[in-house]
């Protein structure tokens, strides 16, 4: 089921930084965030709406300071042509919520060749 809320609504709920990012299509700091060098097995989930995003199996250090998978799980994220800042990528959105959490790229690794570089402050992570 899709959500939907306010702009208020969202303010009551995240963290300003989290706001920023999530629905104001922020970014935190490089190295920055709590999950980048997270190696622990579970679920990164969207911290609007709980959502199952990513898996821990597709977690890889890219070197650039964010989260970095190579796979979302399916369905779980919509991606949008970002043509911000003058430069032309990939933004990724939550397919549940609409939250922005990052960028892909076609740099990554085998087995399918892409980045989903995520800003650590749009996840949840679930422990297994």
């Amino acid at each position: 089921m899709k959500v939907t809320k306010t702009e208020q609504e969202w303010r009551e709920q995240l963290s300003p930084e989290a706001f920023a990012v999530c629905r104001q299509h922020g970014t935190e700091a490089p190295f920055s965030g709590k999950y980048y060098d997270n190696k622990d097995a579970g679920i990164y989930k969207c911290v609007c709406c709980g959502a199952p995003l990513f898996e821990s199996s597709t977690k890889f250090d890219s070197g650039t300071g964010w989260p970095s998978y190579y796979e979302a799980i399916e369905d779980a994220v919509r991606e949008v042509k970002d043509m911000s800042h003058g430069m032309i990528r990939v933004e990724v959105r939550c397919s549940n919520c609409d939250a922005h959490l990052g960028h892909v790229f076609p740099d990554g690794p085998e087995p399918t060749g892409m980045r989903y570089c995520i800003n650590s402050v749009c996840l949840d992570f679930q422990k297994e």
